[in-house]
């Protein structure tokens, strides 16, 4: 039996799913059918009222959707409506020009109302508010729509690249995953799709308002011939007759094309918020008594001026002053609840201290100023709580170690918008944020400039803009990455992180590896700790690694090159050094991910005698030579970025040691590798020599 029910439901989903399937194909086989094959006056009627239900219905949608994507298969909805009118157009007037002699309800009772009910049965009537119809929907809402879609086809395009740029820069700080990644991508792609779709199909509104003139036309002149000649009718009784009939037919076809041109107005004008078009106007329109107060004094005055109807202007004063009055008494209203909220409960009496009052030192804390609390208020959906927990889950994955939990506190003593980052109660950051304001970030290649207020990145001090959110497509127009203000206290933080790995590794956080790792590799981890390396050596290596951008992730092949090496060295700086040449691969890869060339900075030959000669004496440089060296670095590194590789300087494995604790001073993101660091399936290639010119 349950199988049985099984089946049935699934046959039920194929079914539906089939139907779903036919569904376009059929309706686009009945237009093309009603082209051809002629219909009977009730069918007439029955697919009017369709067409009429149906453009109510597309308005309604368009009104309630929250973004234009919501509604991404308008394009194609347009053109079937399209479609539908003019075949209707088509198989109405074979019908009146077959059987219009009969009467007014001979080509249905739908097309009879329009041209009896809504005209008053006067020709000349129907005629100018068809043309009135045509007009508007032609030279305004049509045209108005086709622009706004037209230049929205345009911006969308141009802001492409900024957009994937913002998506990327959301993803390599961690704040994103790939699935949200990719998701993100795809929408900006069906944004590009659907605008420039919608500057297509406006095409189609303004070609049916000609055809609904040249039909209207044909329609006449064709029923005053075949009135006359066919059916022996004088002029006077063939012209209201088949003109009534072909004004009805026009405004049954009109003004559901109308509601379907205004339908697609609002959707292309609409801006992206979390609200419909209702909404945005009520809570838009509505919102100000002074506005309300102002528009009532308005009213009244003319309501006052003798000749004027008085008694509208005064009702209409009436009613915007009640709305303005109801308006206030909830902004009271609203005052009295947080000023309620807002006192401060009866101090109680002061306890004695106790060791409870001691409060130990945070690893990583955020100190934000009052205007930043929404943005790490939960009660408030503070957006950076999130972020802040994808940036330690992205860490823990890129570095091998899960960084200590960020405590967060508001600090009246900052300026408002200013947020400090912490470690062990120092400072190591601190920057100003603008919730509701979009920083705009100058990769280096903008097209034009913004209007804001000057700042600088506080993650990597490019040069940027804070600006409001209406300048936001402008910006990525220009080339800008925009970021909102949580994605940059988020950006901040996780720099920070990486830079400070070393001190934020502890002896917990060694243990707590070595415990993961023992779950596979318990033989391993007693063998090396505290055997062969005691839990602060191992402590030091894993902060050495960390201190160049290596990561731990690879515990067994750490442990693996202190089982062999630890016996006979145990200076942590040597079994570093080692254990970098292990790890290689993975350093490699991560500098150069794919690639067979390497292409890499150099030492000039006569410097590099220098140094080994310097480190076979004493092992420091001359003051002389040290600056010598930075200058020539710093110049390397500058030509060698220029040219798009990435920052690595190898040189001998003797050397590696003490030119990257020496030159990472100043050039903290330089990375010095080894020789023997580099494996034997890559070719090296040494593009910039330091204290040469480039090859």
């Amino acid at each position: 039996m349950k199988s049985l029910s099984h089946f049935l439901g699934r046959a039920d989903w194929m079914g539906d799913a089939r139907m779903k399937l036919l569904a376009g194909p059929v309706l686009i086989l009945m237009i093309l059918a009603m082209m051809i094959l002629p219909l009977p006056p009730f069918a007439l009627d029955m697919l009017f009222t369709f067409n009429i239900a149906l453009a109510v219905m597309v308005l309604l949608v368009s009104m309630f959707t929250q973004k234009p994507l919501d509604f991404a298969a308008f394009p194609a909805v347009l053109l079937f409506t399209t479609l539908l009118r003019l075949s209707l157009n088509v198989a109405s007037t074979r019908v009146i020009l077959m059987e219009g002699h009969a009467g007014g309800d001979s080509a249905g009772k739908v097309i009879e109302a329009f041209g009896q009910f809504l005209v008053g049965g006067n020709f000349a009537v129907g005629l100018v508010v068809f043309l009135i119809l045509v007009i508007i929907n032609f030279m305004v809402i049509t045209k108005g729509a086709g622009r706004i879609a037209e230049v929205g086809a345009r911006f969308m395009l141009d802001a492409m690249p900024g957009k994937q740029m913002a998506i990327d820069a959301d993803l390599n700080a961690g704040l994103i995953g790939e699935d949200d990644a990719r998701k993100r991508r795809a929408e900006v792609a069906q944004e590009a799709d659907f605008y420039g779709s919608m500057d297509g199909a406006s095409k189609f509104v303004r070609g049916d308002a000609m055809a609904g003139l040249v039909i209207m036309v044909v329609n006449v002149i064709g029923g005053l011939l075949i009135g006359m000649l066919q059916h022996g009718m004088d002029f006077g009784d063939a012209a209201r007759t088949y003109t009534l009939m072909t004004i009805g037919d026009g405004l049954v076809a009109q003004i559901p094309a109308l509601v379907i041109s205004t339908a697609a107005g609002v959707t292309v004008s609409r801006v992206n918020t979390d609200q419909d078009v209702g909404q945005q106007m009520i809570s838009q329109l509505f919102v100000n008594p002074q506005v309300m107060i102002l528009a009532a004094l308005v009213m009244g005055m003319l309501g006052m001026v003798p000749g004027m109807p008085n008694l509208v202007f005064l009702l209409f004063t009436g009613l915007l002053a009640g709305l303005a009055w109801a308006l206030m008494r909830q902004k009271e209203q609203q005052l009295v609840a947080e000023e309620i909220a807002a006192e401060p409960p009866p101090a109680p009496e002061a306890p004695e201290a106790s060791w409870d009052d001691v409060q130990l030192v945070d690893t990583l804390g955020l100190e934000v100023g009052h205007r930043l609390i929404p943005l790490v208020d939960q009660r408030q959906q503070g957006e950076l709580l999130g972020r802040i927990k994808s940036v330690r889950k992205k860490f823990a994955q890129e570095v091998g170690f899960l960084p200590p939990v960020v405590h967060i506190r508001d600090n009246l003593e900052l300026g408002a918008n200013t947020y400090v980052i912490t470690l062990k109660g120092a400072e190591i950051g601190r920057a100003e944020a603008f919730p509701g304001q979009w920083l705009a970030i100058d990769p280096g290649q903008v097209t034009g400039q913004l209007q804001g207020t000057p700042t600088e990145d506080p993650a990597f001090g490019l040069p940027a803009v804070w600006i409001d959110g209406s300048q936001r497509e402008h910006a990525q127009v220009y080339g800008y990455t925009v970021v909102d203000a949580g994605t940059v206290v988020a950006t901040h933080l996780n720099h920070l992180l990486h830079r400070h790995a070393p001190e934020m590794l502890g002896r917990a956080e060694v243990q707590k590896l070595l415990d993961k790792l023992g779950e596979e590799q318990k033989s391993l981890v007693e063998d090396v700790v505290p055997k062969l390396v005691s839990l602060t050596a191992l402590q030091r290596i894993l902060q050495n690694l960390l201190d160049e951008d290596v990561s731990i992730r690879d515990m067994r092949t750490i442990l693996d090159t202190l089982a062999e090496y630890a016996p006979q060295q145990q200076d942590p700086n040597e079994l570093t050094a080692l254990v970098r040449v292990s790890l290689g691969r993975a350093i490699t890869q991560q500098w150069f991910p794919g690639q067979d060339t390497l292409h890499v900075m150099g030492l000039e030959a006569q410097l590099e005698q220098v140094l080994m000669q310097a480190m076979s004496g004493n092992g420091a440089l001359e003051p002389g030579l040290a600056e010598t060296l930075m200058t020539q670095a710093e110049q390397a590194l500058a030509r060698h970025e220029a040219s798009g590789e990435p920052p690595v300087l190898v040189v001998q494995h003797s050397l590696r040691p003490l030119l990257s604790r020496f030159l990472r001073r100043r050039l903290r993101h330089l990375v010095v590798m080894s020789q023997a660091e580099i494996p034997d399936d890559r070719t090296l290639r040494v593009t910039t020599l330091v204290g040469g010119r480039q090859t």
